[in-house]
């Protein structure tokens, strides 16, 4: 016997689920709207229940956490499915910063799309961005640009690097200690203006590399490729913390 289903489509459910956008370091960096929201709400749903918990406690919101991230199970997502059939209404964020954004919230965001339609109400509550924090203090245009979220570890890399170099548009993305010298110095290589502007020092595109936003050791290191990278050569202590590298457009 077929399992009998639900089309969700005809139902007013009522619940919601709230992406909340939270600091990316400094903790007064978030609005009220996201304290009240994150206080009225029946459950919040964390990447790391621990990190959110300092924020919580900051602020002193007593609701519930439950885990969801990458890792999470099936089971989990269909708990998630009970507490909105139920109408429990449902706070999502991240470690740092919007949910959903190179963040593993994106996926629960699509099942619930497709699980209940437009019977659940999913509402943005903005706040900090690293990628908009970074763009706003390169001085680059950003009209326009392209956001990669973390580059691939391997395969793919090098063919990555060689579009950036022909973007016609600003390029943002995140990178980890582990590898922004090696991510420097591809930029380095691909970056490099032709031979025959070179005498002339023409074409040469900067980058910016932010580290730690809005985080006591915060740093905005601008400059040409090869002067990024020396700059973190020189100091090796540096090569820590999260990075955001925006790329000036060609």
């Amino acid at each position: 016997m077929l399992a009998k289903t639900t089309d969700y489509r005809y139902c007013t459910l009522m619940s919601k689920i709230f992406i909340v956008s939270t600091p990316i370091g400094n903790l007064e960096d978030i609005t009220l709207r996201a304290i009240r929201t994150l206080k009225e709400v029946d459950l919040i749903l964390c990447e790391d229940t621990r990190v959110t918990k300092r924020l919580l406690e900051r602020y002193e919101i007593d609701t519930p956490t439950m885990s969801y991230h990458a890792q999470s199970k099936l089971s989990k997502v269909e708990k998630i499915f009970t507490l909105l059939e139920e109408g429990k209404d449902l706070a999502l964020v991240s470690d740092a910063g919007t949910p959903t954004i190179s963040d593993p919230g994106c996926l629960l965001i699509a099942q619930v799309r497709e699980r209940f339609g437009d019977a659940i109400a999913i509402i943005p509550i903005p706040g900090p961005s690293a990628v908009l924090s970074a763009l706003a203090v390169s001085g680059f245009p950003a009209s326009e640009f392209l956001f990669l979220g973390f580059l691939p570890h391997k395969k793919g890399r090098e063919t990555l690097f060689k579009e950036i170099a022909d973007a016609k548009r600003t390029v943002v993305f995140y990178e980890s200690p582990h590898r922004i010298l090696k991510t420097l110095e591809s930029l380095r290589k691909h970056l490099q203006p032709p031979p025959s502007l070179k005498l002339r020092r023409a074409g040469k595109r900067k980058i910016l590399v932010a580290r730690e936003l809005t985080k006591i050791y915060e740093e905005n290191i601008i400059g040409e490729p090869e002067e990024v990278l020396a700059h973190f050569l020189n100091n090796p202590d540096r090569v820590r913390g999260e990075f955001v590298v925006v790329i000036e457009r060609k």
